[in-house]
């Protein structure tokens, strides 16, 4: 019998998510499966509620710290200001993964690493020839906090020319950095 934690009635987590590094992934990915058909960028305010139960308490906090210099900034020009990250925040592709499979994760005490094998497939459209799907590795860094095991960071792996590179926590503190 699975026990769920429930999270002002809007979420819910597999209590099991919080005894196991690979368990929390999967959660995590499935909060991602729900939110990435929204868009990319930072999440908005819903969205970050959603994610609030798969993220260490120091990433919930660095993704608000990021929306709300983004807000800083779309008050500051007054214009129609694009964002300043956009694309998927959480992988290397800026249109994200539509697929992953989660490897074997490293526990090494409080921390974790799972590797993730991403997918992004194009659906075929009407017309057009159909696209190469792409492949790539990034990797979760979980953190065994109070609450049980959250990602605590995506290390972007991939490598692409054009896609995120370092880490998430780094991209966002550069936006909290860009506009105090």
């Amino acid at each position: 019998m699975k026990r769920l934690v429930v999270l002002l009635g809007l979420l819910a987590v597999p209590a099991h998510a919080a005894d196991d590094p690979m368990a929390a992934a999967n959660a995590f990915y499935a909060v991602y499966a729900a939110q990435h058909v929204q868009g990319g960028g930072i999440p908005d305010a819903t969205g970050r509620l959603r994610y609030s139960a798969v993220l260490t308490p120091r990433l919930n906090r660095q993704v608000a710290d990021a929306a709300a210099a983004q807000a800083r900034l779309s008050a500051k020009v007054r214009n129609a200001v694009p964002p300043m990250l956009e694309g998927d925040i959480f992988s290397s592709l800026f249109e994200g993964a539509t697929a992953w499979q989660i490897g074997a994760c490293t526990v090494a005490g409080q921390a974790a690493r799972c590797p993730v094998a991403l997918t992004h497939d194009v659906p075929p459209a009407a017309g057009r020839k159909p696209e190469k799907p792409a492949h790539w590795n990034d990797v979760l860094v979980l953190a065994n906090t109070p609450a049980g095991w959250k990602v605590d960071d995506v290390s972007y792996d991939a490598g692409f020319a054009f896609g995120n590179t370092g880490k998430l926590s780094e991209m966002l503190a550069m936006v909290v950095a860009a506009n105090p």
